[in-house]
């Protein structure tokens, strides 16, 4: 259970202000038709993190214990670093064919712009770190939803309103905590 609520929060707070947010806003802008956008980031997400947690999965098998701690956690510290860079979005990734439609838009675009960002590389990460892929892909898509449908509805009101710089201050410092706690060993002393 810790896996799901660390891996939705840490995402959820990630995600505020990332590109794929910026990309919500956009599209809510541009189509006005929330339900398949919404649809369209589930999916995307679903199948972006489902990837990312076989590949943690897959690290938590290949690699020994020791090197994994040393990976992990300073994966953690980067993401920490990184969290605290403000995200832009590029151009290009809001021009999608508009013959896919809203869904198939916000698909693509979704998609694409998550590949190897920190929410995914972070999906990775946590994964490999809980050894529980599934929960932390339910985590991080919730995590994701919970700070991208706001966006979709609510648009470019509420994103004037939030305090950025305090809340990738908060993702920053989870990730942070999460770095440390794994170069110190932490997970090992938990069983994990």
């Amino acid at each position: 259970m810790e896996s799901l609520i660390i891996s939705t929060g840490v995402v959820a707070l990630a995600e505020i202000g990332d590109k794929t947010q910026l990309l919500a806003f956009i599209l809510a802008a541009r189509f006005k038709k929330p339900l398949p956008i919404v649809l369209g980031i589930l999916c995307a997400t679903v199948v972006n993190h489902g990837l990312a947690g076989a590949v943690g999965a897959w690290i938590t098998a290949a690699v020994s214990p020791e090197i994994l701690r040393w990976v992990l956690g300073l994966s953690f510290i980067g993401m920490a670093i990184w969290t605290l860079i403000p995200d832009k979005i590029e151009e290009e990734e809001t021009q999608v064919a508009k013959r896919l439609g809203v869904f198939g838009a916000t698909l693509v675009t979704f998609f694409l712009a998550e590949m190897g960002d920190k929410t995914q590389i972070a999906t990775v990460a946590l994964a490999a770190h809980y050894a529980a892929p599934m929960m932390v892909v339910i985590g991080t898509t919730l995590g994701m939803l919970i700070a991208d449908v706001p966006a979709v509805f609510v648009g470019d009101k509420l994103a004037g309103k939030i305090p950025m710089r305090l809340v990738h201050s908060i993702a920053a410092a989870v990730f942070a905590v999460l770095g440390v706690a794994t170069l110190l060993g932490a997970g090992a002393r938990l069983g994990l």
